[in-house]
């Protein structure tokens, strides 16, 4: 205890993280089955990793199966808010897992824990938004030498690692567990879906059966909320850049216009892009009094606040999570979470049952890196389809349900040209 470094809000807390971390590991059968045989095979055995993710119940049980593979890994978060100061406790205290991870740190802090994760000198990084790594060939590119591969989490992260592949500048492989089928197929759109309006709800008290939800942006995690907002008896309008999405989303049921229009109209606003100033100056200035606007893309560069501070007259928070800013034109909008992930700001993320097929991607990613890596260039990847089904098929044993199999005959059929109809 005395020689793990970590730090964290209160170790006092452990007890309590210690019970959710167990409540959440019920609902995660698939990577239960891989933490035993990970702690039988040991196939991380003296593999340092530096993970950058959300420090909740479910990355706990995730870094607790990394342990019983024998990896030597530290956890910082990948968001100021989403740390569960009670979870990292007993991460600490109970697993002897070094965090270094505080509920509302400021920047100069979260700056600082991803530094200290990077002191382990990791063989593997396993990332959600790609800070760490950003932060790895920015500052600390002696410590690329000890590097074997990595793991991305969110679609954010998986972007600006492309873009460092296309230029040149990505110096180890890295898996894209996003793009995972079994990660945002149920992650993304169930888990963003479900988490993002429950931390709404807890935040506001809002009723979401005849308002006006806009959703900008209809990626996998788009269509999630607004399917689920559409359940709740919202109306529902998305907004989007590119042509296809906004058909499918038309075609979805939905409502389809630029910002510009739907700015008027709303009563709460969802971003879900992961890009930059989704909604400005023009849009605060045209919504209605007491709008309500958050965030669950990733990082809180979706919403333009440092505009919104030029046009307030007055800023106040109103209740937990939620600030009023008052413009100049006397209408109040309401910023959820300081503009961060609102379903991690105010709520407990992704119910566990979802994360555990995320989880399992990351696991089983880095075992595959740990074997592979050496015949990987450096860019980015997509998780083995065998590793993906592979975590469909236990997830699916784990939930009773048995599914047909091919036949000798149909698998000759599927993969010949010659049979014909």
């Amino acid at each position: 205890m005395k020689k793990l470094k970590y730090d964290i809000a209160d170790i006092k807390l452990a007890q309590q993280g210690k019970l959710r971390i167990e409540w959440a590991e019920r609902n995660m059968p698939v990577l239960r089955l891989i933490r035993q045989r990970f702690a039988k095979e040991k196939p991380l055995r003296g593999i340092n990793m530096a993970c950058c993710l959300h420090v909740t119940t479910e990355t706990a049980n995730l870094m607790i199966t990394l342990k019983a593979g024998g990896a030597n890994a530290a956890l910082c978060a990948s968001n100021p808010l989403s740390t569960q100061d009670d979870v990292a406790a007993s991460l600490v205290k109970d697993y002897g897992i070094a965090v270094f991870a505080v509920n509302a740190e400021d920047k100069k802090t979260y700056y600082r824990h991803i530094n200290q994760a990077l002191d382990f000198k990791p063989h593997i990084t396993m990332d959600d938004g790609a800070d760490l790594v950003s932060t790895l060939h920015s500052q600390r590119k002696e410590l690329l030498k000890y590097i074997i591969g990595g793991t991305e989490e969110t679609t954010t992260g998986v972007i600006r690692l492309k873009a460092m592949a296309q230029d040149g500048a990505l110096k180890y492989p890295i898996i894209a567990v996003n793009d995972s089928k079994t990660k945002h197929f149920f992650d993304n759109r169930y888990g963003t879906g479900q988490s993002t309006i429950d931390g709404i709800l807890r935040a506001t008290n809002a009723l979401i059966a005849g308002a006006k939800v806009v959703i900008a942006g209809y990626g996998w995690c788009g269509r999630g909320v607004a399917t689920r907002a559409k359940g709740m008896g919202a109306q529902v309008i998305v907004t989007e850049v590119n042509p296809t999405k906004a058909i499918e989303a038309v075609m979805d049921g939905f409502e389809v216009m630029p910002m510009s229009e739907a700015a008027r109209l709303g009563d709460i606003f969802i971003t879900l892009t992961g890009d930059i100033n989704v909604i400005r100056k023009e849009h605060f200035l045209k919504m209605k009094d007491g709008a309500i606007v958050c965030n669950s893309g990733h990082f809180n560069v979706e919403i333009d606040l440092k505009t919104l501070e030029k046009v307030k007259t007055r800023k106040r928070r109103i209740r937990p999570f939620v600030e009023e800013y008052t413009l100049r034109n006397g209408r109040r909008v309401n910023i959820l979470g300081e503009g961060r992930l609102i379903n991690l700001a105010a709520a407990e993320g992704h119910p566990a049952v979802v994360m555990d097929m995320s989880f399992a991607n990351q696991a089983l990613a880095a075992e595959y890196l740990v074997s592979n890596a050496r015949h990987l260039s450096r860019k980015v990847y997509i998780v083995p389809e065998k590793l993906d089904d592979s975590i469909a098929a236990l997830k699916l044993k784990s939930m009773g349900v048995a599914i047909d199999r091919l036949t000798p005959e149909q698998k000759k059929y599927l993969a010949s040209w010659e049979m014909g109809t």
